[in-house]
């Protein structure tokens, strides 16, 4: 079975739209590969309340940030997701969200999980950075609401979600999403379909 690791953050669009061009470039090929999330935050500076979106790009980088939601909302178009930015107003702390989709790898879930993740907060607008909102949607996916605000009110398990993503970024990741095919072949952002098909028939040809 093919490994193949994700480097990615929740509020992050191209992390919606590459994981699921992989997903799609899965399915085509017909490979069985075992997919798993790691953490990347893009901010670890917003606080858990979450800040407004619009202004904190901005503030980033000038201009409007509508005319780049467009082109974002386009692209995601493409490979057939109904992206509609006025439905997400906020970003957030995702290190909440990240920790209870490391704890879903044992449970046998995590990609439905974090898969879960992207539509509630750039489909439906939720606030994942929110516990009880986190928790709902955790419920479907193998955690008892107990459990899974357990996990968030656990200093020790926050702090190795940061520890892990502090540890992508000291390992050159920069920018994300990030994927690693059989543990040697690496390919960055939301690349066309075509190229997560061409990576996944190289990592498995043993020639490569």
């Amino acid at each position: 079975m093919l490994a193949i690791e994700v480097v990615s953050d929740v509020v992050c669009p191209f992390c919606l739209i590459g994981t699921r061009r992989l997903a799609q470039a899965l399915a085509k090929t017909g490979v069985q590969a075992e997919v798993t999330f790691h953490p990347f935050l893009l901010d670890p500076t917003v606080p858990p309340e979450g800040v407004d979106l619009r202004e904190r790009l901005r503030r980033k980088y000038g201009g409007d940030p509508d005319r780049m939601f467009g082109r974002v909302e386009a692209s995601a178009r493409e490979s057939g997701i109904p992206l509609d930015f006025s439905k997400v107003r906020k970003t957030f702390d995702t290190t909440a969200a990240h920790t209870l989709i490391r704890r879903a790898k044992d449970k046998g879930t995590q990609v439905a999980f974090a898969s879960e993740l992207f539509d509630a907060y750039f489909l439906r607008g939720e606030d994942i950075g929110d516990r009880a909102v986190l928790a709902r949607l955790a419920a479907a996916h193998g955690f008892t609401e107990d459990e899974a605000l357990a996990l968030l009110d656990d200093e020790a398990e926050r702090e190795t979600t940061r520890e892990l993503a502090a540890e992508a970024a000291a390992e050159g990741i920069q920018g994300v999403p990030f994927f690693v095919f059989d543990g040697r072949l690496a390919v960055s952002g939301a690349q066309p379909l075509e190229v997560f098909e061409q990576a996944i028939r190289k990592a498995l040809d043993p020639a490569t």
